[in-house]
């Protein structure tokens, strides 16, 4: 199969279709305003069969795509496009144990993920975010980065280093695809940017985010223990954002810990919205499933491989659906829906975020 991936004129649109599009976000007294004016909504769609195989050589004419429950006059592009991966990784003192299988992959993500033509570049955080190698087609170079990753703080600022992912794919040319692969813990600890903000900026910059989960389980078994220290702020004293009563069960959520659990199509409307009080257990799979990528654990060597391969497989075997939606006066968060002709299982991002400006 020749892989399906969006035309260059397409790619410089981006990922979000609105006449107008506005994040605002609060930066003390001051108000600060995300806009972008696109036209195209970019959905990778993933067609496997019952068996899980990729299925290859679908006309255009099979695919079906709703946006909001309402058919749209689609393009499914042929036309190859070289990708463009920042592979970020977690590099706090808590995944130390991880970090030479990490430092194995090297010739995977430029062969497997990246492929020809294809470039990468490494970035590692911690209460850090480090460029340990700029973007390369160089295998040698992509493990030489890969070398460099040490374990550092406690802190570990995901959301962030997403947002830094997704900036320096920005500067690539807009005829390549942009990828984060993220590798990490799904909680994030110390980031100072917003989950909301993030969003966006994956979004305006046309990037997906895949993501190799680090096991939980994994980390904390093969980890020594720490200096054990009491905590200085007790439960239910520590600050929480306007308007979210302190309590022990919102500390919780704060911090990542589990015990709640969200639809995720109302969460996403939420997170725009920014309605008070809502916390996000897991970044990691908002930024995934939101941008059609797709989230997979590891707990070895060769589990970690395979992830990668998979991850490799399938953005080389994506559809790139392509479309100029009618009903951009709707507002809010806009589903996404693609039917394909025949017995066929298919993914795609769940759908776009859309708010109107100036009344539009």
């Amino acid at each position: 199969m020749r892989p399906q991936f969006i035309s260059p004129l397409v790619s410089a649109a981006g990922i979000l279709a609105l006449a107008g599009f506005a994040v605002y976000a609060q930066e003390g007294a001051a108000e600060r305003v995300i806009r972008s004016n696109v036209t195209v909504v970019v959905a990778p769609t993933t067609v496997t069969d019952r068996d899980g195989k990729y299925v290859h050589d679908l006309k255009p004419s099979q695919f079906t795509l709703f946006d909001n429950d309402k058919p749209q006059t689609i393009k499914v592009d042929e036309t190859f496009a070289p990708i463009s991966l920042v592979v970020a990784i977690q590099a706090d003192q808590k995944v130390e144990p991880v970090i030479p299988k990490l430092q194995k992959i090297g010739s995977l993500l430029t062969t497997l993920m990246a492929g020809e033509q294809g470039e990468v570049a490494i970035l590692s955080f911690d209460h850090r975010l480090q460029v340990l190698q700029d973007f390369t087609s160089d295998t040698t170079k992509v493990q030489e980065g890969l070398k460099k990753l040490k374990p550092g703080s406690s802190t570990s600022r995901m959301i962030d280093a997403v947002e830094r992912a997704s900036q320096m794919l920005k500067s690539r040319s807009k005829e390549r695809r942009r990828i984060v692969l993220l590798i990490a813990e799904s909680r994030d600890k110390g980031s100072e940017g917003r989950l909301r903000e993030s969003l966006a900026t994956t979004q305006i910059d046309d990037v997906m985010v895949y993501a190799l989960n680090m096991s939980r389980f994994y980390t904390e078994t093969m980890t020594g223990p720490g200096i054990p220290r009491p905590d200085p702020i007790p439960p239910g004293a520590r600050h929480v954002p306007a308007g979210a009563v302190n309590t022990p069960t919102t500390t919780a959520q704060i911090t990542g810990s589990q015990g709640y659990g969200v639809n995720f199509v109302p969460l996403i409307g939420e997170i725009f919205r920014d309605v008070k009080g809502i916390f996000v257990d897991n970044p990691v799979e908002v930024f995934t499933k939101y941008t059609g990528g797709r989230e997979m654990g590891f707990v070895s060597q060769k589990s970690l491989e395979n992830a990668v391969t998979e991850i490799g497989r399938e953005i080389h075997n994506q559809y790139i659906i392509s479309y100029n939606p009618d009903n951009k006066i709707e507002g809010g968060f806009h589903t996404i829906r693609v039917d394909v002709a025949g017995r066929y299982n298919v993914r795609t991002r769940p759908g776009y975020w859309l708010a109107a400006v100036n009344g539009q």
